[in-house]
């Protein structure tokens, strides 16, 4: 019995959301009072015995460069098979991309009881609860698994991640990987400083930025913040921005820190994609913009007079000439 974390990685390097998913996973193992363990697939870069800080004891790792890139089906089953043998009742992957193709097929696999989108840890009092997202984020179920196996996926920045010490065993996995059925014959890299789907702090413009000569003052405020930037859908189908950039029901759904909508009406369609973030700040000319009923804070201002205040406030509170 143990709980086995799924440590995604992408250039070598671990992504934030994995960190929070081994600090969850470490969580849930000593309410059980079990031990947590890890699973990576492919080459990092990383010491993988520094991610004991986080609470894992052990690392299993398949170290064979044809796993660089996911195959979702190929991942399943090694983690499926990973788990059966190292006899984990309790998986754990971070709900972005990856872990959204891959913990599905290895519930599946295992049969087991899978929850999406967790935000908390599992109420363990009577049975095994497990809280998420519904709706798009308007309210919160709370699933209970009867399954001996069970598979959860946790929301990105819902856990906080949290360090001790500590130094984890890496155990080799001696597998051949199964052939692959899908084939990557390009990837095009999503361009700006920070990744989206692991921002803490979002600066997003929409319509009212009137066109893309106007987008360097999205990026300004974004670049002193230490924020990534994004958009409305119909900037990104304007071409004012690239569609990686979309954050919505139809595009990217995040939970930031702290969420800045400039110049962006806030239709129920963004709102499904923006609304678990934590304080949401909206500048809008319209005091009748839909986005103010779900902003923390609210600024009915033009943008253009608005945000070359903000960048001055923020430089001059950060020292930066």
């Amino acid at each position: 019995m143990s709980v086995l974390i799924f440590i995604d990685h992408s250039e070598g390097q671990i992504k934030k959301a994995s960190l929070e998913a081994l600090s969850y996973g470490a969580a849930v193992a000593a309410q059980l009072g079990t031990t947590a363990e890890g699973i990576i697939l492919g080459t990092v870069n990383t010491d993988l015995a520094t991610l004991g800080k986080y609470g894992i004891k052990k690392i299993h790792q398949a170290a064979d460069k044809a796993l660089d890139a996911l195959d979702a089906q190929v991942y399943a089953k090694l983690i499926a098979d990973t788990a059966t043998q190292s006899g984990a009742t309790v998986l754990v992957f971070s709900n972005n991309f990856n872990g959204k193709a891959v913990a599905p097929r290895v519930a599946v696999r295992l049969k087991a009881g899978l929850v999406t989108g967790a935000v908390a840890l599992p109420d363990t009092s009577n049975g095994f609860v497990v809280k998420k997202n519904v709706f798009s984020g308007k309210a919160f179920g709370h699933i209970g698994l009867t399954s001996p196996v069970k598979v959860i996926s946790l929301n990105p920045n819902s856990y906080a991640i949290k360090e001790g010490e500590g130094a984890a065993e890496i155990v080799t996995l001696s597998v051949t990987p199964p052939a692959a059925k899908v084939k990557v014959t390009a990837a095009t890299q999503a361009t700006g400083e920070v990744p989206l789907t692991e921002a803490e702090l979002v600066v997003s413009g929409g319509r009212g930025l009137k066109g893309p000569e106007n987008w360097g003052m999205i990026e300004e405020l974004a670049k002193v913040l230490g924020a990534a930037t994004a958009c409305s859908r119909p900037v990104a189908d304007a071409h004012w921005r690239p569609h990686h950039e979309h954050v919505g029901q139809t595009g990217i759904a995040i939970a930031p820190n702290l969420y800045i909508a400039i110049g962006i009406s806030g239709a129920i369609q963004h709102l499904a994609g923006v609304n678990r973030s934590k304080v949401i700040v909206v500048i809008n000319k319209d005091p009748e913009a839909p986005f103010f009923k779900a902003a923390d804070y609210g600024i009915v201002g033009d943008a253009f007079e608005v945000v070359p205040k903000m960048i001055e406030a923020v430089k001059k509170l950060k020292g930066i000439a």
